[in-house]
């Protein structure tokens, strides 16, 4: 056992493998009852030493996965987990911020165990934030980006509190993928997150932002299945265990409303932050772009085949008719001249880079521009010939926790090389946390690169047929049609 202080009070972790392991901590109090759809509060202190070994619940989730029978009840969503090498040391600080489309998400998942990460040297902290309608649609009488507010609102925890842990809060990176990755990005961009972290990683960053109307149109549509207004009056009426279900039944038909939603329904994206002129002020691409995040160091990438998790998930590998490709190029690329591939090939070529590959290399990109410095990487290794290199496989790679978790099971059998590639990421994300370093030069005007496969490599971006296509698009927020 280890016991440190807090601004709460005391709270009393466990030793695992050689780290100091506290989980649950509150960062903010439970968002529910009258702070329903409000901003995050603080936490309220408490007597006694508070045990840390148990994952707080996590908030409601939609049904993707099973996620929503996982985790324990409870309201006190809002809670920090820690994971320390040296509670007595200076160390530089990892703060993860976990993806699940903005609709579910859980920070006491296996794969996101800190242990290894934490053993390079570093102070490893993850925490929940809301998702789904709670965290992210657009409510009459409640702030925009609830789920982005309690991101901000974990970082000024770790500001305040990770001294206690080891950890130095002058030196914290944060780092996401997918929802995560595009947290981080909106993080760049939200004047109440600066100065509250140094350094950034952006792994698969979404492009899907919304507009304040698209946003409460959405909002409104669930809201309706329930017989109810898109208001924090109405909602609050609903169990916050009951109200994913009227987002499932939403997604379950989301096509059906393609003609006001557009890309957002072709995609299957019911939520996503909303540049809502206030919380978000603009999209990140224009806000980097503007200096921002000039003085944070940024890491940004993806994996080469984004959409290949997608196709296997819903069916479509070696199902895919030319009809959809063009569709996919139509709705999701206008005016973009790909080239001539077989159907699945340029499916899963649009998709990829609309939804994830362009935006982070974007990002990446006005970075550059603004004065900043960026590295970027591209993941090329593909462990399984079904898989291959698809979204997601970064996340159990960087932590080391490839054999365990529903998101190693894209990595098929674990091999030596599985080991050894993780091993070079988790040290590059690790060394960048450490001295700004991930050991490869920045992105300039040769498009360094780093490759991640069985051998890395450096060299200049690599795909540049996507990167010419989109020279020049934008990455604004989705419209109502």
């Amino acid at each position: 056992m280890v016991e440190v202080r807090v601004s709460g009070g005391m709270v009393r972790g466990t030793m695992e493998s050689g780290v100091a392991v506290f989980r649950g901590i509150p960062f903010a109090a439970p968002p529910v009852g009258a702070l329903r759809f409000a901003a995050p509060q603080p936490a309220a202190a408490w007597e006694g030493v508070r045990d840390a070994s148990e994952f707080g619940p996590p908030p409601p989730q939609a049904g993707f996965f099973g996620m929503d029978g996982m985790g324990v009840a409870g309201h006190d969503w809002l809670t920090v987990n820690v994971w320390s090498p040296d509670v007595s040391g200076d160390l530089p600080v990892m703060v993860w911020i976990q993806g699940g489309a903005y609709t579910v998400g859980m920070s006491g998942l296996p794969e996101y165990d800190g242990a290894r990460l934490a053993s390079d040297g570093v102070v490893l902290v993850t925490f929940n934030y809301r998702v789904g309608i709670e965290g992210f649609a657009q409510i009459e009488g409640a702030p925009a980006n609830r789920g982005l507010l309690d991101q901000v609102a974990a970082l000024q925890w770790v500001s305040a509190d990770i001294r206690a842990f080891g950890g130095d809060p002058a030196r914290v990176t944060i780092f996401g993928q997918s929802a995560g990755g595009g947290s981080v990005a909106a993080l760049l961009a939200m004047p109440r997150a600066a100065g509250l972290f140094h350094r950034a990683i952006a792994s698969s960053v979404p492009g899907t932002f919304f507009t304040p109307e698209l946003a409460a149109d959405v909002a409104a549509t669930c809201a309706a299945e329930l017989g109810l207004r898109p208001t924090v009056e109405d909602l609050s009426t609903v169990e916050p265990e009951l109200l994913p279900s009227a987002g499932d039944e939403v997604m379950a038909k989301i096509g059906q409303f393609a003609g006001r939603w557009g890309q957002a329904a072709y995609k299957q994206v019911p939520f996503a932050p909303v540049v809502d002129g206030d919380v978000l002020p603009v999209s990140p691409w224009q806000a980097v772009a503007s200096g921002s995040a000039r003085d944070v160091e940024l890491i940004a990438g993806h994996t080469r085949h984004e959409q290949r998790l997608l196709s296997v998930i819903e069916g479509l590998v070696g199902t895919v008719t030319a009809e959809q490709a063009a569709e996919a190029v139509d709705v999701l690329t206008p005016g973009l001249a790909y080239p001539d591939l077989a159907p699945e090939e340029l499916f899963e070529l649009v998709c990829s880079d609309w939804l994830f590959r362009m935006p982070s290399l974007h990002l990446a990109e006005a970075q550059v521009a603004a004065g900043g410095r960026a590295h970027v990487y591209v993941v090329a290794w593909e462990p399984t010939p079904i898989f291959r290199a698809c979204h997601g496989m970064d996340v159990p790679m960087v932590f080391g926790n490839i054999d365990r978790g529903q998101a190693a099971a894209v990595l098929g059998e674990i091999t030596p090389v599985s080991w050894e590639v993780s091993g070079r990421m988790r040290a590059a994300w690790t060394s960048f946390a450490i001295n700004g370093e991930p050991g490869w030069p920045a992105y300039g005007a040769d498009r360094t690169t780093r490759v991640f496969d069985v051998e890395d490599e450096e060299t200049a971006y690599p795909e540049e047929v996507s990167r010419q296509l989109w020279e020049g698009r934008s990455f604004d927020p989705l419209p109502l049609l």
